[in-house]
């Protein structure tokens, strides 16, 4: 290790502070940079001595566990004679090939780049002051390491209600749901957010009984609350069912009873009204299942740094209170910080682009100024400039979350749901006369032959037919979206879409279908109609077939 200090220190090898330690040692920096990282004690995913998470988001088994259950199908494999081990194997086996494949990557760029790597739990000394860490290395050995900056990155963890017997063979948080060791013929899940939404899916399409107990009495507004537009909401959820999903609406988990003895019998969970109390008449008052996962939300990963000895101030949930450069309270002023660290909206893609700001806040940059903000006109309701690359009041955690227009939004259930811009209520409330245009992957020739189920809608304002909003659920939803991010905010209307022309046997088609939707809905509610008479047609021909 050096004996000099290092320009920057990194706390945490996820995505955010990945690339954050990559562009601080390249050019036009090319500072001096090492990584802390202690993948055991955050809960990671480990391949024996192998840091499977290195670079990858929180979310790394679950994309994995996700792709991996298209590839296979469980029921063949047990149809063939497989022990249920062997199935498993077979699961996991992909999802550890996947995410090796992109830690031996990582752990090749950071070679590359020149990035020290320092596998250790680093923190804050007791004596004051913030340019020096003191690191505990797995083999409990203690180092010192100095540097003039640092940044925090170390992430966020699964909220844990009280009441619920975590033990990580049976009874799971988001996190530890990575070391599932077995496949569970069935599972119940408590939550009703994208990754509750998520797991219920990848476990449904494993062939797992999956019971989703949600709090709110229907489905689709507890999916409208974490920001989906109410027909892709109503989307999910009919596929949620139509999938085999059991929904416990207006419920919770009031009880747990899991045998200590027999790993084959079932977890007992007694169920309760939401907020205390007996569930009404007929309604499932428990629930037996083989694992339970607790999905409920996200805190901050800060409270093992000892960041009162660094004079770091944080928020009630563990969140780094920070400034428009992204600089924590520290007493020297050299520690900042990004993604979850910081709060919602506990996206890789925005802890991404703060761990990038924050380097630009510390070493400045080219054509750059680390604290400037764009603005927009007086006249301009809708205000879509600024450059999420740079620092600035953009970056303040409230604010960023609750900014339509920061970032688009993806969830990578089966299908896949992407958002980016306004609702169309959001769009009323805001003041605009808005419109709505929708296309059905079924009117398009592409979703037609090969993925029937889901919508493409556009929400724009009626007198000049500006773009507002973009809502997608259906195959590759998260990819579609990022062309519909640009056109909200390169101020395209719906008349330009119509004009367009499009690749055939693309998804893409379906934003000139859903243009014309818009300028046309009495005709546009007949066309989907009949593609909707003529879907259900097929599908009932086919499960006649089956």
């Amino acid at each position: 290790m050096s004996e000099t200090p290092y320009d920057l220190a990194v706390i945490g090898a996820g995505p955010v502070g990945a690339q954050a330690a990559m562009v601080a040692a390249s050019p036009p920096y090319s500072k001096k940079v090492v990584l802390i990282d202690a993948p055991r004690a955050s809960g990671m995913l480990m391949n024996g001595e192998e840091d499977l998470s290195i670079g990858g988001p929180t979310g790394l088994f679950s994309k994995a566990l996700r792709d991996t259950s298209k590839q296979i199908k469980v029921s063949t494999l047990r149809g063939m004679g497989l022990r249920e081990e062997s199935v498993w194997n077979e699961v996991i086996g992909n999802c550890v090939d996947l995410a090796s494949s992109n830690a031996q990557d990582c752990f090749r760029q950071l070679d590359f780049c020149g990035v020290d790597y320092v596998r250790g739990f680093a923190s804050f000394p007791d004596s004051g002051g913030s340019k020096s860490l003191i690191v505990t290395n797995e083999d409990h050995s203690i180092q010192t390491i100095r540097a003039e900056n640092t940044l925090i990155a170390t992430g966020s963890m699964p909220f844990r209600p009280e009441g619920i017997p975590f033990d990580g063979t049976r009874i799971f948080d988001s996190d530890s749901i990575n070391q599932l060791s077995y496949l569970p013929k069935s599972i119940a899940i408590t939550g009703s957010g994208i990754i509750a939404i998520e797991f219920a899916k990848i476990f449904r399409n494993l062939g797992a009984e999956v019971t989703l107990i949600i709090r709110d009495l229907i489905p689709r507004n507890a999916l409208m609350k974490i920001g989906l537009d109410k027909d892709v909401a109503a989307t999910l959820v009919a596929d949620l069912i139509r999938s085999g999903i059991k929904i416990e609406r207006g419920a919770q988990a009031a009880s747990f009873s899991v045998p200590k003895d027999n790993q084959r019998a079932p977890i007992r969970i007694g169920l309760e009204a939401k907020g205390g109390g007996p569930r009404p008449h007929g309604m499932d008052t428990e629930i037996k299942c083989d694992a339970y996962l607790a999905a409920v939300g996200r805190k901050p990963n800060t409270a093992r740094l000892n960041l009162v000895g660094a004079g770091i101030q944080v928020d009630e949930y563990g969140g780094l209170k920070v400034d428009s450069r992204l600089a924590t309270t520290a007493k020297d002023g050299n520690v900042f910080g990004a993604g979850d660290v910081l709060g919602r909206p506990f996206l890789a893609s925005t802890g991404v682009a703060q761990g990038l700001a924050a380097v630009t806040s510390m070493f400045g940059g080219p054509d750059k100024d680390p604290v400037r903000v764009s603005s927009c006109l007086d006249d301009d309701k809708l205000c879509v400039a600024g450059d999420i690359s740079l620092a600035g009041e953009s970056f303040d955690p409230t604010s960023l979350a609750a900014n339509p227009f920061a970032f688009p939004t993806g969830v990578w259930s089966s299908p896949e749901a992407a958002y980016y811009g306004l609702s169309s209520q959001q769009a009323i409330d805001l003041g605009f006369d808005a419109g709505e245009g929708i296309a059905l992957y079924s009117e398009c020739l592409r979703g037609r032959v090969f993925s029937p189920n889901g919508l493409l809608k556009l929400v724009f304002e009626k007198e000049s037919g500006r773009i507002l909003g973009v809502h997608i659920c259906g195959d590759d939803a998260c990819e579609l979206i990022h062309y519909g991010m640009e056109l909200v905010k390169s101020k395209r209307t719906v008349q330009d879409l119509v004009n367009t022309l499009y690749s055939a046997v693309t998804f893409h088609e379906m934003y000139r279908i859903a243009a014309m939707a818009g300028l046309d809905e009495a005709g546009a509610r007949k066309r989907r109609a009949a593609a909707g008479k003529a879907l259900a047609a097929r599908l009932r021909q086919k499960r006649a077939g089956d």
